[in-house]
């Protein structure tokens, strides 16, 4: 384990400005960066009208929410078309409940199949909204790489509203994001409006929203104009009930929980607690998760891994309708429905890590894993990858075919390096495609270059590294002891919550701890529990999901001492509250 204890010491001007605060949260607090007063006051106590923005200050949403509500009183068909993720999804019935809410008929939800149809728009589903005269089509978390799917639209007479969060395509030429106005070669789609604040000219406050994140600043929007012109009566407030699908979203698919995302997650997680979507309901009931304490590892473990396994494992609209039904029998029936497919998931994906594991014990680990099969199912590759970052610590690249005429994969970064920049900065010919994220993305690749892609990788990634001056140790907030693992302190801790890209868990290090208990649990044993007495003889346990005795190269023994790396949180199994650690790292002491 290679650790870095936080030790600078905090300046004493910045320890006067936050001296309302203990010194463990001051040291929370100055560690992400807050070290005054009003900063540390926005942060800890997020407040919807001061920390949500004005959604017109969004680039061109003056212009979409003018064709919408131009759409709206011609009664015109809308499509409204959603990526098949739990952003894409949820961002899908934040319009759908839009449109029923004001009254509004004439539209409908499509999401595409992730096997047959593939990620973003396609002509095919296009051509057949023409027949069916729709006049507008209103994109979700996807679209702003589709220049020949909007144009093909624009030609059938459907003006295309792109709402999206992800990069837009990049002009290695002039080391910038396409412009459209310029009319380079390979531009943004002609699409009647983008809403993607990540955008060239875009200067949101928070340009780091998700996809459900941009889609909720657009009913915003649609309800502010649309009072002012007497087309929409809602009661003051009312989408702020929407932020249970916007706060899930923008847990779910990991973007920074910073400035106005903070805002929606804390308020989209107060409403997730108090939601009565019969859909959701009968999910959490099945999954055992008590909804008045649900948190932000409900929805990233437990809740999106099932609105995933969707389109992973079969069709993603059994995931919207889940969320979107008022009807309780069908919420039923499609809630066993997820968590069957889930199980499904998960076989699948152990199948996929019992064969990486195999491979990669007799090859070298290099500082990007590239690893494939062509018989891997597609859809389930980025959750290998992801538990490939976690186990080696290394970003990876998963790939596979499953019938497709080229490879298709997915890449994770684990946090060390920008996969996107990362794709962006091998051979121009060696992708197909390519987008994504910071932390995660997709790509595909002609067969016969798969076996550059390592090499490729490799050399852009350490060259990447070397320029930025990264290494790869552990980043430690604070050294604790076991005495300190106590309610109060976990009060002090909750109040940075949600956790997240940008605001991540505290790790703290216990030093020299002696083991009292270790042991083994789960169904397969893949679960990984230690025991601990504080100085008053008062026991703490810490458990590694996912961890076994043979995890860290440490002799688990009863007695032994060794350093340990973790985080502190609160369990709810079977409705009784229980304060312990969650595993990082160990080593010996």
């Amino acid at each position: 384990m290679r650790y870095s204890v936080f030790k600078e010491e905090i300046p004493r001007d910045i320890v006067a400005e936050l001296s309302a605060h203990s010194p463990l949260l001051r040291t929370l607090l100055y560690r992400r960066g807050i070290v005054t007063n009003s900063e540390a006051e926005k942060f800890l106590n997020p407040d919807y009208e001061r920390d949500t923005h004005d959604p017109f200050l969004m680039l061109h949403m003056e212009r979409a929410v003018e064709r919408i509500l131009r759409a709206i009183k011609n009664d015109e068909r809308i499509i409204v078309y959603g990526d098949y993720d739990c952003d894409g999804i949820p961002g899908s019935v934040v319009l759908h409940d839009f449109f029923k809410k004001i009254g509004y008929e004439s539209f409908e939800n499509y999401i595409p199949h992730r096997h047959e149809e593939g990620y973003g728009l396609n002509s095919e589903a296009v051509e057949e909204f023409a027949k069916q005269n729709t006049g507008l089509l209103i994109t979700v978390d996807c679209g702003i790489t589709d220049v020949k799917e909007v144009t093909h639209a624009n030609g059938l007479g459907i003006d295309v509203i792109i709402t999206d969060h992800h990069i837009p395509p990049f002009d290695s030429a002039q080391g910038r994001p396409f412009d459209h106005a310029e009319g380079r070669q390979g531009v943004l789609p002609p699409a009647y409006a983008i809403l993607n604040s990540k955008q060239e000219g875009d200067t949101y406050p928070d340009n780091m929203l998700c996809g459900a994140g941009v889609v909720w600043k657009l009913v915003q929007a649609l309800i502010l104009r649309g009072r002012e012109e007497k087309m929409i009566d809602v009661p003051d407030g009312w989408e702020k009930w929407l932020l249970d699908m916007a706060g899930l979203a923008t847990i779910a698919d990991m973007v920074p929980l910073r400035n106005e995302n903070r805002a929606l997650a804390y308020f989209g997680l107060k409403v997730l607690r108090k939601s009565t979507r019969p859909g959701l309901l009968k999910l959490l009931r099945k999954m055992k998760v008590d909804q008045r304490h649900l948190t932000e590892d409900d929805i990233g473990f437990m809740i999106a891994p099932r609105i995933n396994a969707a389109s992973r494992m079969s069709v993603p609209m059994e995931a919207f309708r889940l969320l979107s039904t008022t009807d309780d029998k069908i919420a039923d029936e499609l809630s066993d429905h997820l968590q069957k497919m889930n199980d499904e998931r998960k076989w699948t994906v152990g199948q996929i890590m019992k064969e990486v594991k195999h491979e990669l014990a007799h090859r070298e680990i290099k500082s990007v894993i590239v690893i494939g099969n062509p018989k891997w199912r597609v859809g389930v590759l980025g959750l290998a990858a992801n538990n490939i970052c976690e186990e080696y610590g290394r970003p990876a690249f998963v790939w596979g075919r499953e019938g497709a005429s080229v490879i298709k994969g997915s890449c994770r970064s684990g946090g060390s390096v920008n996969v996107v920049e990362l794709m962006t900065s091998v051979s121009e010919e060696l992708f197909i495609d390519m987008g994504g994220h910071e932390q995660s993305g997709g790509f595909s690749i002609a067969n016969e270059k798969i076996h550059l892609l390592e090499s490729e990788l490799v050399r852009a990634c350490e060259r990447m590294n070397r320029e930025e001056g990264k290494d790869e140790r552990i980043e430690i907030d604070a050294a604790l002891s076991l005495n300190d693992v106590n309610w109060n302190t976990h009060k002090e801790i909750e109040q940075l919550a949600p956790f997240g890209i940008g605001n991540p868990k505290p790790a703290f290090l216990f030093e020299n701890i002696e083991i009292v208990e270790v042991s083994e649990f789960g169904k397969e044993k893949n679960h990984l529990r230690l025991g601990f007495k504080n100085s008053r003889g008062l026991a703490v346990q810490s458990i590694g999901f996912f961890m076994g005795k043979d995890s860290f190269g440490v002799p688990f023994d009863i007695g032994a001492r060794i350093n340990l790396v973790a985080t502190m949180e609160k369990s709810m199994f079977r409705n009784r509250p229980e304060l312990r650690l969650r595993i990082v790292d160990i080593a010996v002491a």
